[in-house]
């Protein structure tokens, strides 16, 4: 796996997750633990769709069907390891909002290639 690989799937993934995670605690404080997750995906996807489009240096619609599946298997392995196992909610983990992120989680990257596939080399259209 070369360095480029390596930290888009790996290093974004990880830091993404990272983020969501983190913005749970800080939002435990304020917000019913029902609400956190609706309150964290907004600003999860505009963050993520940062990084897809300004930071991930693959090119190609395979290359995001990449990431969506690492990224995915990241969140789902992490908020089971570190939150499902490690917090054990009492009122569970898996709900509408969590399915809504592992979606999105996979959904993001393939948009994100499709757009790049149709856009083609250097911004212009392949149309």
């Amino acid at each position: 796996m070369d360095r480029r690989v390596a930290r888009d799937a790996l290093g974004w993934g990880i830091a993404l997750w990272a983020t969501g995670y983190a913005l749970g605690f800080a939002f435990y404080f304020a917000l019913p633990p029902s609400l956190i997750g609706w309150a964290i995906l907004p600003i999860g996807t505009v963050i993520t769709l940062w990084v897809l489009f300004s930071k991930v240096q693959g090119r190609g619609f395979r290359y995001f069907a990449g990431l969506a599946a690492v990224w995915t298997v990241i969140a789902i392995v992490f908020d089971y390891l570190f939150i499902v196992r490690l917090l054990s909610p009492a009122d569970g983990y898996y709900k509408p909002d969590v399915y809504l992120y592992y979606a999105l989680t996979f959904l993001l990257p393939i948009i994100a290639g499709w757009w790049n596939e149709r856009k083609g080399p250097a911004g212009h259209s392949r149309r």
